[in-house]
């Protein structure tokens, strides 16, 4: 597992969002990935495995974002809320956290989708805060 953190280094900023995305990444089972991305694409603050690159994972959520924000907005579903992919050996979901960030984990297989949206949500509440309150 490594530790990134960019644009905010660890300055308070950082230690409060490497916190929230510790305690989510240890209580929510089944998540391997996680990571805080700007808007734009830019790693945050993210606990991923080795053999992830934090600027891959990054850039590829923006380009989720990217494309799901047109298609809502394309087929009239308002604002896009969370994207989730489904493979065979795991899911990824991002969310908004606030109005420049986005949370986005990769979980395993067999991880209960219901508790993992839950205590994403929970997390984007805590990370916008974070963002806004300094």
């Amino acid at each position: 597992m490594s530790i990134y953190s960019t644009q905010y280094g660890l300055d308070s900023v950082g230690k409060e969002l490497m916190e929230c995305i510790t305690e989510l990444r240890f209580r929510s089972a089944g998540i391997v990935d996680v990571a805080i991305v700007s808007l734009e694409g830019l790693p945050i603050v993210s606990l991923v495995l080795e053999h992830v690159e934090e600027t891959r994972f990054s850039a590829m959520t923006a380009a989720m974002l990217s494309l799901g924000e047109r298609v809502a907005a394309e087929l009239n579903k308002g604002l896009l809320k969370k994207i989730f992919i489904e493979g065979d050996y795991g899911v990824i979901v991002t969310m908004q956290a606030g109005d420049d960030a986005v949370l986005t984990v990769s979980a395993t297989a067999d991880t209960k989708l219901g508790l993992l949206f839950l205590d994403m949500q929970r997390a984007t509440e805590k990370i916008a805060r974070i963002l806004t309150s300094h």
